[in-house]
């Protein structure tokens, strides 16, 4: 069991033998060190249930806890706050338990069936910066479900079908025509925007392109093996992108919106039948008195446009019901931008009050914030044009590149070439993974690639620290003792010892960031104790010492690899 589930549990144990048994104990992380490794709050309420001073029932407490062989001593501290400082020797059997365990002592939570629905682009367009949040928090969240115990399912739910598909195809009859189609397709974004100018200015194009959307609803062979081979060119730059950041995503975890095109009728009449369906203005409406504005007037969930079409919100309801009936999900994370927060809300309402999802069904939207330029707005090209994530990613690998010869001038070029890889994208990664992922960022080279504070270059850094260590030493007996006797040792032993409780937080919560700052912390408490114990001695390796140092290099590795950041053995 992890840290603070035991200590909880414990406490729990404890209120209830002095008479306090619905009172819930809140152990958390001590704020400063002289409070101790951890804090019980949860003394004050109980205390005022019963009518007693907080402080003589914190020693109540204290007095009917079992933490025998956990915890070196607890004090009470304040109004009736009680410190706990743990053990070293529980500390070192906690890092000796990690040691022997392929999980680094992460319990697997009880098991789900979860989806993580990440990157989701439209494949008219090439990717850019503003698919970079969503793609990487995503995939970080997939990898540590799966490091959980969790039966994971990634998702990629591509745009793929619409009207500015007709556009999309008509223009490539036009190009074919000429010889330039396979030429212009290199370039998705100006094959859109071309396309775009073709559709607005020459009504006849436009026309033809609303054939070629009728045509696709309908089935026309032709239109569909052109709208396929479109489909294919897209996730081809789709899945360079996806190789470049490293994503787990793969053409098996597609499914677009054309996936649930012919299921959208019977979706609709599902919805009609249910007494949920209005019409207004000719559209099929669902109205949410859960939603309603200033006037008091409901909000209008729209599945059906006038004239019969359809709109991503009712391919989202279909998306739902397939994911729970067919699917059988027990958990679903969509990872997408925080501005569309109301439709997720409204989403959720819609597909409950229609029975689509179930009251313990835990679909969730994961928002993140823009990431921003340096003038406090949506990050663009000096042009003003949308940054390509492509290009970003080049210039994060060039700009490591330059870095690290700097440093290394005399190592090959191909060694530089791939530390610059893992250092330039770790780093594009971690600064945003650092981030409170429901907050916008400024976008900053210099602070991203810096190998000091809290950044993936340092972490990185600390790890090839670990390494040079075990290569100094060679072979080494592992039999001996773990044994704790300085404060830097106890710090770092205690840090290890919560990796599990911050790996379900996140699991928990989607939250990233907790674990980055956990690694931060981790590398910090590796670097003092390393400056104030020393590991080799006259030549001779302390076990003890050596065996702390072995956790942290693997925790430290385990823990970016479940953010998707590469370690590497030199640097």
């Amino acid at each position: 069991m992890s840290l603070l589930p035991l200590l909880n549990d414990r406490f729990a144990a404890a209120l209830a033998a002095v008479g306090a048994p619905n009172a819930q104990p809140l152990v958390q992380q001590a704020g400063r060190p002289e409070f101790g490794d951890y804090q019980m709050n949860g003394v004050m309420g109980a205390a005022k249930a019963l009518k007693l001073n907080p402080r003589e029932m914190a020693q109540k407490v204290i007095d009917a806890v079992d933490l025998a062989g956990i915890a070196a001593s607890l004090e009470i501290a304040g109004p009736g706050f009680i410190n706990i400082k743990l053990a070293d020797s529980f500390l070192a059997q906690r890092v000796e338990t990690a040691l022997g365990d392929a999980q680094l002592g992460v319990d697997a939570l009880p098991r789900q069936k979860v989806m993580v629905e990440y990157s989701s682009v439209n494949l008219a367009k090439e990717m850019h910066i503003g698919h970079l949040r969503g793609g990487i928090i995503g995939d970080a969240l997939a990898r540590i479900q799966g490091f959980v115990g969790q039966e994971v399912v990634r998702q990629n739910h591509v745009g793929d079908w619409g009207t500015q598909f007709g556009m999309l195809v008509a223009y490539m009859v036009e190009t074919s025509k000429t010889g330039n189609a396979s030429l212009e397709l290199g370039d998705l974004d100006s094959f859109y925007k071309k396309s775009k100018v073709r559709f607005d200015e020459d009504p006849a194009f436009a026309d033809t392109a609303r054939d070629y959307v009728v045509k696709l609803q309908g089935g026309d062979a032709e239109v569909l093996a052109l709208w396929k081979q479109f489909v294919a060119i897209s996730l081809t730059h789709c899945n360079a992108i996806y190789q470049k950041l490293g994503l787990l995503l793969n053409d098996d975890d597609v499914r677009g919106e054309s996936f649930y095109n012919d299921d959208l009728p019977v979706l609709v009449n599902e919805l009609r039948e249910k007494g949920l369906l209005t019409e207004s203005d000719g559209a099929q409406v669902v109205f949410l008195d859960e939603f309603k504005n200033k006037e008091g007037d409901p909000a209008a969930f729209i599945v059906q446009k006038q004239g019969g079409g359809y709109l991503y919100a009712t391919t989202d309801l279909g998306a739902i019901r397939f994911r729970t009936r067919e699917l059988k999900l027990d958990r679903c994370l969509y990872v997408v931008d925080s501005r569309q927060a109301l439709h997720f809300q409204q989403l959720f309402t819609t597909a409950r009050k229609a029975g689509f999802l179930a009251a313990d069904a835990q679909f969730e939207h994961i928002g993140h914030g823009t990431i921003m330029g340096p003038d406090g707005k949506p990050l663009k090209t000096r042009s003003g044009d949308t940054v390509k994530l492509g290009d970003l990613l080049d210039e994060a690998v060039e700009r490591a590149f330059a870095l690290v010869s700097s440093k290394n001038p005399d190592q090959d070029e191909a060694t530089r070439r791939e530390i610059a890889r893992a250092v330039g994208i770790g780093a594009l990664k971690y600064a945003d993974l650092s981030k409170n992922r429901n907050t916008d960022y400024i976008f900053d080279w210099d602070a991203m690639l810096s190998f000091e504070g809290n950044t993936a270059p340092y972490l990185q850094y600390a790890y090839t620290r670990v390494q040079s260590i075990f290569r100094k030493v060679g072979d080494w007996d592992r039999r001996g003792a773990l044994l704790l006797s300085e404060p830097a040792e106890h710090a770092l032993a205690l840090e290890l010892a919560r990796f599990a409780d911050v790996v379900h937080q996140v699991a928990r919560d989607s939250m990233p960031h907790f674990l980055c700052a956990y690694l931060y912390n981790l590398a910090t408490a590796f670097s003092r104790f390393y400056e104030a114990c020393p590991v080799l001695q006259d030549g001779v390796a302390n076990t003890s010492r050596l065996k702390l140092c072995e956790l942290s290099g693997q925790t430290l590795a385990r823990g970016l690899n479940l953010l998707g950041i590469e370690v590497l053995e030199t640097m």
